[in-house]
C-alpha cells in the first residue's frame, strides 16, 4: 500500500470516528432530540481527594457525597490513604524504577533505556548549569531534575485511561475513583511549593551565611539612616529608612507568596485539564478527546518546567550576593 493511500485511509478513519463520536457524545444526542442518550454519561468532577481505604472511610465518603454526613473523613486521627496519594506512590515507584533500569548493567554503548536515561540526565544538567553556572550545576541538579520528573510524571500519568475508569460503584456510577491525578489535590501542589520555599532559603543561608538574614532585614540601612539624619541630611535618611521599613519586609513578603503563587499556579492547571478531559469526553467522545490529550501533554509539561525553572531562578537569586542585586 503507497504513503498515499495510508494518509487517505488514516484521514477516513479519523473522520469516521469524528462522526460517531460526534452523534454519540452529549452534542450529537442533543440534536437527535435525546440529551440522556450521549455513549458516556454526565462527567462528575470530585474537588476534594476520596478515600480508597480503610473501607470505612470510602463507605463514609460516599455517604458524604449523597448528604448524609457532614464532612467527607469519618475520621480526621486516622490514617486515610486517598486516590491522589496512592498516584503520586505510583509515580514515585515509575520514576525509581525507570531509573534503576537506567543505572542496571551499565554499558560503554549504552543500550536504549542506559542512553535515553542517559540523555535525559545530560539534557536536564545542561539546563540548570546554563541558569546556575558549572559551580553550582550539580549541587542543585538532584533536587530540581526530581521535582520536575515528579511534576511531570504525575501530570502525565492521571491521562491514563484506568484514570476515570476503576473504582468502586455505587448506583450504577463509579463513585469513588481508585486513582487520581496527584496535581487536582492542592496538597501536593503546596507540599511540593513548601519544599521549593525551603530548599531556595536553605541555600541562601548556606551559601551567603547569616547576610542572607539582610536581605530582609536591613540593618545597615537602619544605621545609615540614622547616621544622615542625625547629620540633617533629611532626604537621604527618608530613603535609608524607606529601605529599612518597606523594601525589605516587602522582600521577605514576595519571597512567601511564592508558596501560594505555586501551589495555586500547578493546581488550577491540573484540575482544569482534568475536567477539559472529563467534559470534552462527554461532548464528543474519541477525536475531541485526542486533541484534548495532546493539548494535555503540552500543559503538562510546561508545568513541570515552570515549576522547577522557577525554583532554579529563585535559587539562583538567593546565592547571588547582594551587591550583584542592586547592581
Amino acid at each position: 500500500m503507497s504513503v498515499k493511500k495510508i494518509i487517505v485511509f488514516t484521514g477516513l478513519v479519523i473522520f469516521a470516528l469524528f462522526i460517531v463520536g460526534f452523534f454519540t457524545g452529549a452534542i450529537g444526542s442533543a440534536f437527535l432530540g435525546d440529551p440522556e442518550a450521549g455513549l458516556l454519561s454526565k462527567p462528575k468532577v470530585h474537588l476534594p481527594p476520596q478515600p480508597v481505604l480503610p473501607d470505612a472511610a470510602r463507605e463514609h465518603f460516599i455517604e458524604y457525597e449523597e448528604g448524609h454526613a457532614s464532612s467527607p473523613f469519618a475520621s480526621k486521627s486516622a490514617f486515610v490513604l486517598t486516590n491522589t496519594l496512592l498516584s503520586s506512590w505510583i509515580t514515585t515507584a515509575i520514576l525509581i524504577f525507570i531509573f534503576l533500569l537506567g543505572v542496571f548493567r551499565l554499558k560503554l554503548v549504552p543500550g536504549r533505556i542506559q542512553g535515553f536515561v542517559e540523555l535525559m540526565v545530560e539534557s536536564i544538567l545542561s539546563a540548570i548549569e546554563s541558569v546556575i553556572g558549572k559551580e553550582h550545576g550539580r549541587k542543585f541538579f538532584p533536587f530540581i531534575t526530581t521535582l520536575f520528573l515528579f511534576v511531570l510524571c504525575n501530570a502525565w500519568i492521571g491521562l491514563l485511561p484506568i484514570y476515570p475508569a476503576i473504582g468502586w460503584i455505587d448506583h450504577g456510577h463509579v463513585e469513588v475513583h481508585l486513582l487520581r491525578p496527584a496535581g487536582t489535590d492542592v496538597n501536593m501542589p503546596l507540599a511540593l511549593a513548601l519544599l521549593s520555599f525551603i530548599y531556595v532559603e536553605f541555600w541562601g543561608l548556606k551559601i551567603l551565611g547569616i547576610s542572607y538574614i539582610s536581605k530582609f532585614i536591613r540593618i545597615d540601612s537602619l544605621k545609615k539612616g540614622t547616621i544622615a539624619l542625625f547629620r540633617g541630611k533629611l532626604m537621604d535618611a527618608f530613603q535609608y529608612y524607606l529601605d529599612f521599613f518597606f523594601i525589605g519586609p516587602l522582600e521577605a513578603f514576595s519571597e512567601l507568596t511564592r508558596i501560594l503563587s505555586f501551589t495555586f499556579r500547578l493546581f488550577g492547571n491540573m484540575t482544569a485539564g482534568e475536567i477539559l478531559v472529563l467534559v470534552s469526553a462527554f461532548l464528543v467522545s474519541f477525536v475531541a478527546t485526542v486533541l484534548v490529550y495532546g493539548l494535555e501533554l503540552l500543559v503538562g509539561f510546561i508545568q513541570a518546567l515552570i515549576f522547577a525553572g522557577l525554583t532554579l531562578v529563585f535559587a539562583s537569586m538567593a546565592i547571588a550576593p547582594h551587591s550583584e542585586e542592586d547592581h
